[in-house]
């Protein structure tokens, strides 16, 4: 098999995905899929868009992690939102939840309103790519 041909990205961890990945692998470059505020329990966690981001960007972190990434491998992420306002109002305290998590280095980024979310109880959407040293690329089995 050759280094590009794309491998999934699963972490035990996160809840097992049914006709998606959590992640996938090509070459050194993983592309992480949208993850929401889904617990273990498969649920969406409760406390408003500050808590749902640190779920969402946690369950993000660790996707990359299982590839071993770093969050300073980032090189991306899409936000997408059903309430830009509420987001924008709590800039701050996610901007902490971010430091905490990955540090002070922030990839390129955008943030997309959109009017709903595949769980409806959903506020926030996290996607993203990462570039990961070849020196701690872990490549999954296929």
């Amino acid at each position: 098999m050759s280094d590009l041909t794309p491998v999934a990205v699963n972490p035990p961890s996160l809840p097992a995905p049914r006709g998606y990945s959590h992640g996938t692998l090509s070459g050194n470059t993983l592309h992480l899929g949208g993850q929401t505020a889904l617990d273990a329990d498969m649920r969406i966690v409760e406390g408003g868009i500050v808590e749902q981001f640190r779920q969402a960007f946690s369950n993000v972190l660790t996707t990359l992690a299982a590839a071993g990434g770093e969050p300073g491998d980032l090189v991306s992420i899409t936000i997408y939102l059903t309430d830009i306002p509420d987001y924008q109002a709590h800039g701050r305290e996610i901007g902490r939840v971010w430091r905490e998590l990955a540090g002070s280095t922030y990839p390129a980024m955008a943030g997309i309103g959109t009017t709903a979310l595949w769980q409806p109880e959903a506020l926030i959407e996290i996607v993203g790519v990462a570039v990961v040293p070849d020196d701690r690329l872990v490549r999954p089995s296929a």
